[in-house]
């Protein structure tokens, strides 16, 4: 989503090499490009306002020290304010008080505040522990009672029934009651959203807001909306007490300038980013990451905590031993190290968070082409049998011409999967001996794009 502002602002540094120290005549055409690259992305404009006028504050006769460029060093003030703007830290979801602890989803129709009932539940079950209930207030939308039911049952939490006919205010209060007696943690309230903001919806939230007495109130915005974006999130902070904010299809094709608006304008921080379709697409927001991704310095820690949401412990271990080892490295192991990527959103999810010119490369991969490769692999493999697995040497023609039958491929995609895995089991030993710097040489050469 943020490419487009992620290349511009990288540009702008670059207009800054060979200068001693940063000045105000040196950084004002600078400071006019971010702020155009920024109008670009869909910002709100007293945030670009508001975050021009403290880089040029804090950047102005900033000294240029040791081997920094001026445009590394106005990188660093920008990546600061930036993530001031975006709210500093991490906020986590409020549950200290006494069980359940009442969630209040708010938002427009479209905003995906259903799907995301459903991943924050998930989320609060498999990372917290926590025993959690969801229940829909929305009468008015066809089958919206019956699609969180579904999520509910794919996330593995509780869902308690309503009816169409039944008042949201009802709905919510026996909800409250029933969570009480069971014994539930949280309670997760999904409502009802419009088309557009209009009294009844604003009067209807606000009174389940009085009855129920939620510890957090959330507000579900789009990021693709743009300036919309910015509008509704300001009428919502001004009818409902908010304590955060989600952002929803933060993975899309829109320019992103709500993730850097909405913070701003309703003072409420930003908990939870929504990337993809599946339950498991719902990563908390550090403003700080978020900042580095768009200064194109990559988001390696998050990176990092989906590989250990997404890896087997037990063969980590064992592809460890491996690795250190140098030896025994086989299509098996190459299978199963491509079946991990895939859980951790696959190679485009992970490059995104690599810096920038790791994650030119997954720009350039055609849409779904990844996912095609992927299944074609591991179609390959599986049509070999368990010693040809251990032992790719043994893989001669009328071999490969067997396999190639049995996985519906051509000949010449055997041939390009053993190569890869020839590349993979030499980035390998080097990384095992040591050479970091000759395994990263590596991985430029297979992936497209990186020189």
């Amino acid at each position: 989503m943020l490419d487009n502002l992620t290349q511009r602002l990288s540009r702008v540094m670059k207009t800054l090499r060979g200068e001693a120290r940063l000045t105000e005549a040196n950084i004002a055409e600078a400071l006019r490009e971010v702020r155009l690259a920024l109008l670009e992305a869909d910002v709100a404009l007293p945030a670009i306002k508001a975050l021009i006028a403290s880089v040029k504050e804090k950047a102005v006769g900033e000294d240029v020290i040791g081997s920094l460029s001026p445009g590394q060093a106005l990188i660093g003030v920008v990546h600061r304010e930036l993530t001031l703007l975006m709210g500093d830290a991490h906020s986590g979801l409020n549950l200290a008080t006494q069980p359940p602890a009442v969630v209040l989803m708010a938002g427009l129709q479209g905003a995906g505040k259903t799907t995301t009932v459903g991943k924050l539940a998930k989320l609060l079950r498999e990372t917290q522990k926590k025993k959690v209930l969801v229940v829909s207030c929305d009468i008015y939308r066809p089958a919206a009672i019956a699609q969180l039911q579904t999520v509910a049952e794919q996330a593995g939490v509780d869902f308690f029934p309503s009816l169409p006919t039944d008042k949201p205010v009802d709905i919510a209060r026996n909800a409250v009651d029933w969570a009480r007696r069971h014994y539930h943690d949280v309670l997760l309230v999904d409502t009802a959203g419009r088309l557009a903001i209009d009294e009844s919806m604003m009067k209807e939230i606000a009174e389940l807001h009085a009855a129920i007495g939620p510890i957090e109130t959330l507000f579900v915005v789009d990021a693709m909306m743009g300036q919309d974006a910015i509008n509704t999130a300001k009428a919502f902070g001004e009818a409902l007490p908010l304590t955060g904010v989600i952002l929803t299809k933060l993975d899309g094709d829109a320019r992103g300038g709500a993730a850097l608006s909405v913070r701003h304008v309703t003072g409420r921080p930003i908990k939870y980013a929504g990337v993809g379709e599946k339950l498991t697409g719902l990563e908390a927001f550090h403003p700080e990451r978020m900042a580095s991704r768009i200064l194109g310095m990559g988001d390696v820690l998050s990176l990092i905590e989906e590989a250990k949401k997404g890896i087997d412990e037990q063969k980590a271990v064992e592809f460890a031993r491996k690795l250190k080892s140098g030896k025994g490295f086989d299509l098996n192991d190459f299978k199963e190290q491509i079946g991990q990527m895939r859980k951790m959103g696959g190679l485009s999810s992970m490059m995104e968070k690599l810096p920038a010119q790791f994650a030119q490369a997954a720009s350039q991969m055609p849409a779904g082409s990844e996912e095609k490769a992927i299944g074609r692999i591991e179609g390959i493999i599986n049509s070999m049998t368990p010693t040809e697995r251990n032992r790719p040497e043994l893989l001669k023609a009328s071999r490969k011409r067997r396999i190639a039958v049995g996985a519906g491929v051509q000949v010449q995609e055997v041939n390009r999967l053993l190569k890869q895995f020839e590349q993979t089991q030499k980035m390998m030993k080097q990384f095992s001996s040591g050479g970091m710097a000759k395994l990263m040489r590596g991985m430029k050469g297979m992936l497209p794009g990186m020189r």
